[in-house]
């Protein structure tokens, strides 16, 4: 199925380096602003052509397109590719609010187009396998989960870390994605949300890079609390921060009836689950079963579905249901009052074990 990119900055190198090797996907081209940069990156990773988003946007070989551009542009760029006839890989978040992000979704119906966004962490064997391991009943009934992201802050090593800082970004959107989207994966939706939250300084001073020493504006809380509370009953604590000295990150646990699971970094498509039973002193521990890749697996999970008419894993309503318990959090802190969801999504089965992106499957 071929494939384009908007967005020729530094993470549409991670998508290349994974779809330009994956058998039943064929990247043809890569379009940016920056019309060098986008020739650079095909160059890179021999795509035959490059060059501006209305060029890509006429091609007829090109299915599905990957939109890398900035946040406050996704749900915009994305109705501009359903307009085009073609379907959607978005970056996260799907939308900065709602009410885009529901009509980047309803327009894609109408036209009988896919929308799908990261993460896709979610879909590597780390993250899959513990899911399997709660299907099987491993912990018993789910009853509760905790999640944490606690770090001093980005700027500490990003050269350019002002965004990460501004509306639409800080700890709850930047990271946030990874942790809830996990959890719906395995809880299902959720219901209604508490928080609390706080801004720990107004500005912060870029460490590295050439504008090491620079002070920019904090303009978002820099640390969430949330309680989430889930359709099934279930709910979660979350913390999401940027004023921590004391760096805590890939924390998901889930509880049940029966034990505990630790699972992986939701950030990353690797790693080994822990599982803890009741009256045991020591973990047993659950290895990764399936091939690890990185950025744009879930690319091929679309194609695969679209080809097979069925619903992909990694859809727009998951990322939209995510995008409003991360708003509902927000507004919540904000309010002091807990946000009930209107949206909601169907429970997602894990993949199977033996899934790769590495296998052909539409070729011929």
């Amino acid at each position: 199925m071929g494939v384009g990119l908007i967005g020729a900055g530094v993470i549409s190198t991670q998508y290349l380096e994974n779809l330009t090797r994956f058998p039943d996907v064929a990247v043809r081209f890569v379009a940016d602003l920056d019309l060098e940069r986008a020739a650079a990156q095909a160059a890179a990773f021999d795509i035959g052509a490059s060059g501006s988003v209305d060029e890509l946007l006429a091609r007829d070989d090109i299915e599905i397109v990957v939109n890398l551009t900035v946040p406050a542009v996704h749900a915009e760029v994305g109705r501009q590719i359903i307009a085009a006839g073609k379907h959607v890989w978005s970056e996260k978040p799907l939308a900065l609010d709602h009410a885009s992000g529901l009509e980047l979704l309803a327009e894609a119906g109408v036209a009988g187009l896919r929308v799908a966004c990261a993460p896709d962490t979610v879909l590597g064997p780390g993250i899959q396998t513990a899911l399997r391991a709660i299907a099987r009943g491993d912990i018993g009934e789910p009853l509760t989960a905790v999640t944490s992201f606690q770090v001093p802050g980005p700027e500490a090593w990003h050269p350019n870390p002002d965004f990460l800082y501004a509306t639409g970004a800080g700890p709850l959107f930047d990271m946030g994605p990874y942790y809830v989207t996990t959890l719906v994966h395995a809880l299902g939706p959720a219901r209604r949300v508490q928080a609390t939250s706080s801004t720990a300084r107004s500005t912060r001073t870029i460490g590295s890079g050439p504008r090491a020493g620079q002070e920019f504006p904090v303009e978002v809380p820099t640390h969430h609390s949330a309680l989430i509370e889930f359709a099934a009953g279930v709910s979660a604590e979350s913390t999401f921060s940027f004023q921590h000295a004391f760096a805590r990150t890939g924390v998901v646990e889930i509880n049940g009836t029966e034990g505990t699971l630790s699972l992986p970094d939701p950030n990353t498509f690797d790693g080994s689950t822990r599982l803890w039973r009741y009256g045991s002193s020591e973990p047993t521990v659950i290895e990764p079963v399936g091939e690890v890749f990185g950025r744009g697996t879930g690319v091929v999970e679309l194609a695969r579905a679209i080809r097979a008419g069925v619903p992909e894993r990694a859809s727009g309503q998951l990322a939209l249901h995510v995008l409003d318990i991360l708003l509902g959090i927000r507004d919540a802190a904000e309010s002091g009052t807990p946000v009930e969801l209107a949206s909601t999504v169907e429970p997602i089965a894990p993949l199977p074990a033996d899934w790769s992106p590495q296998t052909a499957t539409l070729v011929g």
